[in-house]
């Protein structure tokens, strides 16, 4: 089948779009607002944009809490979603008044950035600190604004697991990052494999 975008005339019972973009991986999004309210909240358009610096981004469907913060701010962290933090990333998701603290609905243990005034998720098995370079929003083919912020941060520190590194790597079958596949589908890579990179030659 075929369709154009343009009214999502795909004739199926949900938009096929955000499952074929994935697995996305999930930025939980820590920030702090200028009155001191802290905010975490998981966003699965996230990922890392550049090595040298080191980049990440995420973009909000709308001005929701988190751009507020950074807005004001400048800074934000964010952690990594391990398969036993699920259910936990979950509640944070949920709607609640700009102010009221997500660590504390989830029961999640608060830790403060190092060199950011933002907090990250302290049972993370890695969390990054970034500072904020831009933020924007894109525009449509025909000029008008898209209502979606796309934030871009520098990524300053980061705190890793030490129990999470095994032979000098981020052991990916003890963090068994989460993803989003679309819908209401995760799935997590404790099951990975390795390709070496073919060299120029390879046949």
């Amino acid at each position: 089948m075929f369709y154009e975008t343009a009214g999502n005339a795909h004739g199926l019972a949900h938009d096929p779009f955000k499952a074929i973009v994935s697995p996305r991986p999930i930025g939980w999004i820590g920030s702090k607002g200028r009155d001191g309210s802290v905010n975490l909240a998981p966003y699965s358009y996230f990922n890392a944009i550049s090595d040298h610096p080191k980049m990440v981004m995420f973009s909000s469907s709308g001005r929701k809490d988190s751009v507020r913060n950074v807005e004001e701010t400048g800074v934000f962290t964010t952690s990594m979603v391990g398969r036993e933090l699920a259910e936990k990333m979950n509640l944070t998701s949920a709607p609640m008044p700009y102010g009221d603290s997500e660590f504390e609905l989830a029961g999640l243990t608060m830790e403060q950035g190092k060199l950011v005034d933002a907090p990250y998720v302290g049972k993370a098995h890695a969390a990054l600190e970034c500072k904020v370079i831009d933020i924007f929003e894109p525009k449509a083919l025909d000029g008008t604004p898209s209502g979606s912020f796309v934030v871009i941060g520098q990524v300053l520190g980061i705190h890793l697991d030490e129990k999470a590194i095994a032979e000098g790597r981020l052991d990916m079958k003890t963090v068994a990052p989460l993803a989003r596949l679309g819908y209401m589908d995760y799935a997590d890579a404790a099951d990975t494999f390795e390709m070496l990179r073919p060299s120029r030659d390879a046949r």
